[in-house]
């Protein structure tokens, strides 16, 4: 596995550099916090793409809030979705409470529309969601994020929570794979 990790990282094309892309964040940041510093929000980490955003996110949000994790998947360690696999849920409540759902991409939005439902159903007051990457298809999708960091054309992604194959998502900066 690691010789294909690595013929990855060789063709790999460099998408957005680490200032741009902490760039993007603080923008992020300016916005959630305009909108959300007032309401007591949850923000809850997709896991396991969302750990870098959330982390790096997180530093910069300076309101009170609370963080928990629920981790939804349809990819795994593969390059093609499948069908979603619920692996851990939040532990806090989410009734009655304002939510910022973070993720690394919004792709087709079959996972964040899901985890919204989710969200619904365990009675959310106020439910947003804030993506580092927005990656643009040419068809609809299910829902759009509230907050975004940088729109990408349709590659497969790597870097700052994004994996190939469960790898790279340590990579500092974001990356297109070759062609599949």
């Amino acid at each position: 596995m690691l010789s294909e990790i690595k013929q990855v990282q060789k063709t790999a094309r460099l998408l957005h550099s680490a200032d741009e892309i902490e760039s993007a964040i603080d923008k992020m940041a300016e916005n959630i916090s305009a909108q959300l510093a007032h309401v007591n929000p949850i923000i809850l980490c997709v896991l396991n793409g969302g750990i870098v955003v959330t982390g790096k996110l997180m530093t910069r949000l300076n309101f009170p809030l609370t963080l928990d994790a629920i981790n939804v998947s349809r990819y795994g360690d593969q390059t093609s979705g499948r069908e979603l696999n619920w692996r851990q849920k939040p532990t806090t409540s989410l009734q009655d409470r304002a939510v910022l759902i973070v993720d690394d991409i919004l792709d087709e939005g079959i996972t964040l529309q899901a985890i919204y439902q989710y969200c619904q159903e365990q009675g959310a007051s106020q439910i947003y969601s804030a993506v580092l990457v927005d990656k643009q298809l040419n068809k609809r999708k299910p829902i759009q994020a509230d907050f975004v960091g940088l729109l990408v054309a349709n590659h497969y992604l790597y870097g700052y929570g994004m994996d190939y194959k469960g790898y790279l998502r340590n990579a500092a900066g974001i990356y297109a794979c070759a062609d599949l």
